[in-house]
């Protein structure tokens, strides 16, 4: 039951991961582009954890702590250069 439930996991993230990278292309304006680049990571993080729980290894858990952390930085840096224009104050 729990291997149909991790399949099913895998579908519905993969749906919305492609709607959320639809959003990264036709995004209307830059925000609207961060915030769908944001969510894009979020989905790869929690398909990181289902393939972790799939395949029973740690490194998978590892691997998206790591992306999530680099997620985090990279919209934090494209927020602050949208604002103030430059990275390094």
């Amino acid at each position: 039951m729990l291997i149909r439930a991790i399949e099913i996991g895998f579908v519905l993230i993969g749906v919305a991961m492609m709607l959320s990278f639809s959003r990264l292309l036709r995004g209307p304006d830059i925000v609207d582009r961060i915030l769908a680049l944001d969510t894009l990571s979020i989905n790869a993080i929690a398909l990181l954890v289902l393939y972790g729980l799939h395949t029973d290894s740690n490194t998978y858990f590892e691997l998206a702590l790591l992306l999530a952390i680099l997620g985090f930085v990279g919209t934090v840096a494209l927020c602050k250069y949208l604002l103030r224009g430059d990275l390094i104050e």
